[in-house]
This record gives C-alpha cells, sequence and structure tokens, in this order.
C-alpha cells in the first residue's frame, strides 16, 4: 500500500480510533468535550456504569493520549487531550 503517511503514524492512528471505537469510550469523549473536565465519579455516575469500569475505560483512554489527567489533592481530573478527538464523534453523529 503506498501512501504519504508513514507507518508510524498509521499505527499510531489506528489505535487512537481503537481506543475511542467503544460505546462507553465514544460517550466518554462526549461528555468530556461538553463538560471540560470530570472526575471518575462524576463520569461513572453519569454513565451509570460501576467505577472501576469507568476507570478501566478512561485508562484505556489516557494510555492512547486522547485524555488528559490532572490531579487536584486525592482527585483526578479527566480532560480531553485535544478537543479535535471531538470531531471524531461529531463526524459519525452527523452521518
Amino acid at each position: 500500500m503506498k501512501t504519504h503517511f508513514d507507518i508510524e503514524f498509521l499505527e499510531d492512528a489506528t489505535e487512537k480510533l481503537k481506543a475511542i471505537a467503544h460505546p462507553i469510550r465514544f460517550v466518554i469523549v462526549d461528555l468530556l468535550f461538553h463538560n471540560e473536565k470530570m472526575s471518575v465519579t462524576e463520569i461513572h455516575e453519569k454513565l451509570d456504569i460501576e467505577q472501576a469500569v469507568a476507570s478501566h475505560h478512561l485508562r484505556i483512554l489516557k494510555n492512547q493520549s486522547v485524555l488528559a489527567v490532572s490531579r487536584d489533592g486525592k482527585n483526578s481530573y479527566y480532560s480531553l487531550a485535544h478537543p479535535s478527538y471531538y470531531k471524531i464523534v461529531q463526524a459519525l453523529i452527523q452521518s
């Protein structure tokens, strides 16, 4: 396959898309776009899922650099690493 993208970029982009492509993580990206930053507690309560489940999905998104984490005392707050990640969600909503 000939392309002007290098293989490292393509692999990284594919992994980010895979991370977002889960229903819960898709909704997390949407939530964080509209709420700027949220704690694990706020996310699991809003989605009505177990805190451990929310933490698992947040870790996947964080490991792919889709999310950024900031700490305030004992609390961790998640936000989109780049607001442009929401464009992926937005494009699929509009299609």
